[in-house]
């Protein structure tokens, strides 16, 4: 007779509360599982989390309540936790997990890792702390009604890692600058212009118009001479927007002018431009006043962050979020900069107003503060219903793992409507390790395209190894015989090579490197293609990388993202599972829900439809910036998005948490 220890095997039981595991991440995920787990009789529990809890996190995340804001997510949730099992033993952690210290021996002390994180740079770092340690990984993701929950093992299944995803979505500065045509492009040039009068300045993130036609060819010496005179008469000159601001003492009016009167009077001396598109319509601040009813509104229905106000009503708004700002800005004093976040009011309001008054200008409709909220913060509304489902999958995958039972763990998607046969909850088979993955394959290797002549090797540190390859701190020698060092993580070693080109150390084409990540105990064997024909403003080519764009579906019965978009998982990630799954529908597997038909939604958040055969391969595409990257019978896993703590992230990616 089997001896249960509540609803579990007591052999089962036993193993839940003797063994350690570590939750990265608490959040709306990370509370939900928590909560589960203590539950379900886990008793060793270590979370980290290097949040602090927001206003904006209440309606989902309900370990927090109002009189928390602003402490530590991770030392909160275990305080609320225990009040469910007291007797348990839990660690919170407030830092990252990226810190040196939560080294790959620090991973071996748990049986399994369970992921609630929202970026995917911490996603990379935990998939191969747990790969170097030979830890089960279980990953998930939402966003809005979708979900995702998955499990990686060594050796036996594909890492985080082993399909590549699509970078996030930029836009061209031409395009930002001179002939935005979609709303996001003036939202992305408010944010761009916030930096410049009250942040961090970028000079790639320029706001004034170009000095010269993009699209223009002078076709004689008088036509060149001409546009060089007008800049040096002073039409538009490319100096510090900050500078120029602070000369007006931040005046609200003379700024409002520059922006929407002078530069958009200049833009239309570019003749060429306008020629097959609408030209845009220049905003005076004095003839607005005269010419506009103060309660000019397009829609003043709904809640107040809902209503879509006038041109008059987002030119008041744009002056009193200057004079506000100027106002923190001195505040804090000379020298200081302000940062924007979508959840400080006066910096909401600035976007708001500039990029409507731009999409004014450009003859766009305007939006909403919560539609600017949502498309500059990168968000998906998260739904505490979906996180709750989810950390549930991730209790049970946990379970199958306690039990030894890894033959029997699934990818499992959570989709916003029941498929043909009435299911919300679709197990995939897991995949097996992809043979050409540069992180689990037996031997880590990638060709990487640029100009040696052109390439710093900061660059290769910062841009290649850190931001592409997820290298933490990477040390570099050159295979020339000699075992160069190019690149060593500590601390001032070769920082006198940074400013220098590859090609000063002998780095041509069919150079080899190898990286090691001795915090990831990671090694990566990067070959040199040298190129001098790399398009304009790209750095460097992954050979052999998958597109990010793939052709779209083309069947009926293959699952596809709503809009294109794809999943992503917390805040900005979500886990992606490999392009050979197949949707595995056991009765034993997993309970499958049944959902009454609903009407599709004509939101902007990602839907998918279930896969109508047992046979049907399921992938989701995944894509920070709402792309897709998938085919008719393959759907990439969520990657969260993580982000998408959406709703806490500042433009992070798209993921909820």
């Amino acid at each position: 007779m089997v001896q249960l220890v509540g609803s579990l095997r007591k052999e089962l039981a036993d193993s839940v509360s003797s063994c350690r595991v570590l939750v990265v991440g608490a959040g709306g995920i990370g509370c939900e599982l928590l909560k589960n787990l203590v539950l379900t009789g886990f008793k060793n529990i270590e979370v980290i989390d290097l949040d602090t809890i927001d206003v904006s996190n209440l309606n989902r995340q309900f370990l927090f309540q109002k009189k928390h804001v602003g402490k530590s997510k991770s030392q909160v949730a275990k305080e609320s936790v225990l009040q469910f099992c007291p007797s348990a033993n839990i660690t919170a952690y407030h830092d990252s997990i990226m810190n040196p210290d939560y080294n790959v021996e620090f991973f071996r002390q748990f049986a399994l890792v369970m992921n609630a994180l929202d970026n995917r740079a911490a996603r990379n770092h935990v998939n191969r702390m747990c790969l170097a340690a030979d830890i089960p990984l279980i990953e998930s993701g939402t966003a809005g009604y979708l979900g995702q929950v998955t499990v990686i093992k060594k050796g036996q299944t594909e890492c985080y890692e082993c399909q590549p995803k699509p970078t996030q979505k930029t836009f061209p500065g031409c395009t930002i600058r001179n002939t935005p045509s979609e709303p996001i492009h003036c939202i992305v040039w408010a944010k761009y212009l916030f930096n410049q009068l009250f942040g961090e300045e970028d000079a790639d993130q320029e706001v004034s118009p170009d000095t010269a036609d993009p699209e223009a060819r002078w076709d004689s010496a008088e036509a060149a001479a001409k546009a060089s005179s007008s800049e040096q008469d002073g039409d538009i000159k490319r100096v510090s927007t900050r500078e120029w601001a602070r000369s007006t003492g931040y005046d609200p009016v003379k700024i409002f002018n520059k922006l929407f009167k002078d530069d958009i009077r200049y833009l239309l001396t570019m003749d060429k431009l306008w020629k097959k598109r609408k030209a845009p319509l220049p905003l005076d601040w004095e003839e607005l006043l005269k010419q506009v009813n103060p309660a000019e509104a397009v829609n003043l229905s709904g809640l107040k962050d809902q209503q879509v106000l006038g041109v008059h009503g987002y030119a008041q708004m744009f002056s009193s979020s200057v004079d506000t700002l100027r106002g923190d800005l001195q505040q804090k004093g000379d020298g200081s900069e302000l940062v924007w976040d979508k959840d400080d009011a006066p910096a909401m309001d600035f976007v708001t107003a500039a990029a409507n008054l731009r999409m004014h200008v450009f003859s766009m409709n305007m939006k909403s503060r919560f539609d600017v909220k949502s498309m500059a913060g990168n968000i998906i509304p998260a739904i505490a219903t979906t996180n709750a489902i989810i950390a549930g999958l991730l209790v049970l995958e946990a379970l199958k793992i306690l039990n030894g039972e890894m033959d029997k763990c699934r990818t499992i998607f959570l989709n916003k409507q029941p498929n043909p046969r009435k299911k919300l909850l679709v197990p995939c088979a897991l995949d097996p390790p992809n043979s050409n993955c540069y992180v689990c394959a037996s031997r880590p290797e990638v060709t990487v395209r640029l100009n040696t002549q052109k390439t710093t090797v900061l660059t290769l540190q910062d841009r290649i190894l850190k931001e592409r390859f997820g290298m933490v701190a990477p040390d570099v020698q050159i295979e020339d015989g000699k075992g160069t060092i190019l690149i060593s993580s500590e601390e001032g070693e070769t920082e006198a090579n940074n400013k220098k080109f590859l090609s000063d150390f002998g780095i041509r084409n069919g150079s080899r490197l190898q990286s090691d990540d001795f915090l990831q105990d990671y090694t990566l064997q990067v070959n040199i293609l040298h190129s001098e024909e790399l398009e304009k403003d790209v750095e460097f080519e992954v050979v052999g990388e998958v597109p990010e764009k793939g052709p779209g579906p083309s069947s009926a019965s293959a699952p596809a993202a709503e809009d294109g978009k794809s999943i992503t998982n917390g805040n900005k990630d979500s886990a992606q599972p490999s392009t050979s799954s197949k949707a595995v529908e056991e009765d034993d597997d997993i309970l499958l829900l049944d959902s009454e038909d609903e009407e599709p939604s004509s939101s902007s958040a990602m839907d998918t439809s279930a896969t109508s055969s047992s046979s049907q391969k399921r992938k989701h595409a995944d894509a920070e910036t709402g792309e897709s990257g998938e085919s008719s019978s393959k759907r990439k896993r969520l990657e969260q998005p993580s982000s998408t703590n959406q709703d806490e992230d500042d433009d992070d990616i798209i993921a909820l948490d």
